[in-house]
């Protein structure tokens, strides 16, 4: 009987010692942190903190995740279509002999951007150009969609200020492209790829310059027209013949066939800026902005692509939150649950 109360109490022991184990593995063990907080403020910003956060909040859920997958997949697909279009445009410019297929690129500096935001990657760029910000100069940027591009450039912009600008040949083939429209018209026949000649291009570009225009506070730098029957600058079309449909829809084959000289028309421009002690953001493919000449080229990365479809898929997201509830301003602690909602309704669409 004595040793069945010894074995007894050893058994007690035994358990208590394990129970307190236990309790001291679960006391010690970190508890899961608490759900990210969609508010207001942040989703008003609409920016890379904002897509952060919903990637926090919606990853591990499946319906995420699929929506991120396909999101990815699409953005890689679109790329590699869009880059063997570009390439073959170029070409078309090296068999013109408007400009050469043998180029020697600058080094490049390649930024990952995985897990961090504008602003730090912003100073990463900012310590690598050093005293170049304040003397002028261009920056070139490239990169797979989704990388952080745009949102890079426009972090850069607000830290650098004062003489910083941004650079599109957009406004350039839109102009070709109301140029050539008004050229087929002038000669009474359709608008083709075929009209568009070596001589009739290098025409078009000779009634675009680039320089100072406007007086006083209105002085600016400018693409200025003359030809064609207009005589203007970008900025006072911009928003009228430069978007009519009748022209916009020639955009794509102006662009194709006139991929080297607005190249070229480009590459003077930013210089003449940069000599102006302008810094110069520039963003696109390797393929164009490989014949921009300058020191100052940045590749940003993410290893792991399928964060591309994450950002893009949380981009969605909160921006149908934010237009679903902007009438709603600051009524909630936070905005989780319309993020759970819009995924499920996007859901239901893409099936």
């Amino acid at each position: 009987e004595t040793k069945n109360r010894s074995r007894d109490r050893q058994k007690s022991h035994t358990m208590l010692k394990s129970v307190n184990w236990v309790m001291e593995a679960l006391l010690l063990k970190d508890p899961p942190p608490p759900p990210p907080l969609l508010t207001w403020r942040l989703l008003k910003k609409q920016d890379d903190r904002t897509s952060a956060t919903v990637i926090r909040l919606l990853t591990g859920n499946e319906a995420f995740d699929t929506m991120a997958k396909a999101e990815t997949d699409a953005i890689l697909q679109r790329d590699k279509e869009d880059g063997e279009k570009l390439a073959a445009g170029i070409q078309i410019s090296i068999d013109r002999g408007v400009i050469p297929a043998g180029i020697k690129v600058e080094p490049i500096t390649q930024i990952t951007t995985t897990g961090k935001g504008a602003d730090q990657v912003a100073d990463e760029i900012l310590a690598k150009l050093g005293s170049a910000v304040q003397k002028g100069c261009v920056v070139v940027f490239q990169g797979l969609s989704g990388t952080g591009k745009g949102t890079t450039v426009a972090k850069l912009k607000e830290r650098i200020g004062g003489k910083c600008v941004t650079w599109s040949n957009g406004n350039v083939f839109r102009t070709l492209t109301l140029l050539a429209v008004k050229y087929c018209e002038s000669i009474g026949k359709p608008f083709s790829a075929d009209i568009l000649s070596t001589q009739v291009i290098a025409d078009l570009v000779g009634k675009l310059s680039f320089g100072k225009v406007g007086e006083g506070e209105n002085e600016r730098y400018d693409i200025s027209i003359k030809g064609g029957g207009i005589n203007a600058t970008v900025a006072d079309i911009a928003s009228t013949m430069l978007q009519d449909p009748g022209m916009t829809k020639w955009l794509p084959t102006v662009a194709h066939q006139t991929q080297g000289d607005v190249i070229n028309f480009g590459a003077k421009a930013l210089g003449q800026l940069a000599e102006a002690g302008y810094t110069v953001l520039l963003e696109g493919r390797e393929q164009t902005v490989n014949y921009i000449r300058t020191p100052h080229r940045f590749e940003l990365v993410i290893p792991d692509t399928n964060i591309l479809g994450q950002r893009r898929a949380a981009q969605r997201i909160m921006g149908k939150v934010l237009k679903d509830v902007e009438g709603e301003a600051e009524k909630k602690k936070d905005y989780n649950e319309d993020c759970t909602k819009v995924l499920q309704e996007l859901t239901v669409v893409n099936c």
